[in-house]
């Protein structure tokens, strides 16, 4: 099994040349030389296996796992390389719960050994999970991690279209109460009195974000826990306690970059912070966004990046305008975000979030972008 781990970080180190070719190499040395061996000596995979195998193949979170490492005082903890696989591979198998994923892990040899644990006593408790999980989320590996992997595997591709949207998250957390005397001063409605001064109209969000960087809009984003109301598909009003999960989707249903924000914020309002994310990866021409980002702001926005913005127009700011025939075709291209959304949610643990504070739900939600960014990646060349 030592030979077997060698050979898995032989198979990890960067690769040279075109996307296609990395990934054309990186299929080839999966699958004509690395599952086979697996298959040899642990035997053979299901199906969910060797999407784990793929999955972890395309990661590199160990230079982000270093300050974890043991410093040789006290005892040595467990390997967090291991516990990180180990996350990934819950996403996979759609556990929310840690404890019960543990269960299946014991009950697992062949996924436990490709987690590297060889024999049942090594996999660590439940809390050792829980503090791993911990320090992953105080250090953003998740985000760091995926970001990685997309400027490694998408940085030289050019991309047809964005695909931009957020999603309820549910969370078992008490809101935090806004108290009135935070929020911004505002002009009374009607007439001023007589002698007042007029307060002067402060520049809306949208408008700040224009001139600020990525970090002072991400600063600026909300993350507590909050109460968010929105409309389904069917014009029904909904609410929710928890947050938002901001996603930026390309062609094939590949996540390119994500926020979290807190339920209450209005989707356009990270609409540019997430632009200025995707941009310093990914080369794109189209933006595609639904009524929730029709502003004038977010159409200059994606214009100032070389972008077309495909954004379908609010009742609320008129008649309706009608698409014109390619925009149309181009706009049912949005469904790519919508079906990334379901597919985490039903498939990658992402349904039922079981952690509390902005980090950690989003470094559950992360594992599962990291298992299926990499899952669709992969099919690009297939």
């Amino acid at each position: 099994m030592r030979e077997l781990i060698i050979l898995l970080k032989v198979i990890t180190n960067k690769m040279k040349g075109d996307i296609m070719q990395k990934l054309s190499q990186l299929w080839n040395n999966i699958n004509q030389r690395l599952l086979p061996l697996i298959n040899e000596e642990i035997g053979t995979l299901s199906e969910k296996q060797e999407k784990f195998v793929k999955a972890v193949e395309m990661l590199n979170p160990e230079k982000y796992l270093i300050t974890l490492e043991w410093l040789g005082n006290g005892r040595k903890p467990s390997d967090r390389l291991s516990l990180f696989k180990a996350f990934v591979a819950k996403s996979i198998y759609n556990y929310s719960l840690t404890n019960e994923f543990r269960e299946f892990l014991l009950c697992n040899e062949s996924l436990r050994r490709l987690c590297g644990y060889e024999a049942i006593n090594d996999v660590p408790s439940e809390p050792t999970f829980s503090r791993a999980f911990n320090e992953f989320s105080n250090l953003e590996i998740g985000s760091k991690v995926h970001n990685e992997m997309v400027e490694e595997y998408l940085g030289e591709k050019l991309c047809g279209h964005v695909s931009r949207d957020a999603s309820a998250v549910d969370a078992r957390e008490t809101p935090v109460k806004i108290i009135k005397s935070d929020l911004p001063v505002q002009n009374p409605v009607g007439r001023p009195k007589k002698g007042t001064q007029k307060i002067e109209k402060a520049p809306t969000k949208l408008t700040q974000q224009l001139s600020r960087s990525l970090e002072e809009n991400l600063a600026d984003i909300p993350t507590h826990c909050s109460i968010g109301t929105k409309l389904d598909s069917k014009g029904h009003k909904y609410s929710w306690i928890g947050y938002k999960l901001h996603l930026d989707v390309i062609d094939g249903d590949i996540p390119v970059s994500g926020i979290l924000s807190s339920a209450s914020v209005y989707d356009n309002q990270v609409s540019i912070p997430l632009a200025q994310m995707t941009a310093q990866k990914i080369t794109n021409l189209y933006d595609l966004m639904d009524a929730a980002y029709d502003a004038s702001e977010i159409y200059y926005f994606s214009k100032t990046l070389g972008h077309i913005p495909v954004i379908d127009h609010n009742k609320r700011r008129g008649d309706k305008r009608e698409f014109s025939p390619a925009e149309k075709g181009r706009f049912k291209e949005r469904s790519s975000v919508e079906r990334v959304f379901s597919n985490l949610k039903d498939n990658y643990g992402c349904k039922n979030i079981r952690v509390r504070g902005a980090k950690k739900v989003m470094m559950h939600l992360m594992f599962g972008v990291i298992a299926l960014t990499a899952t669709q990646i992969l099919q690009m060349i297939i």
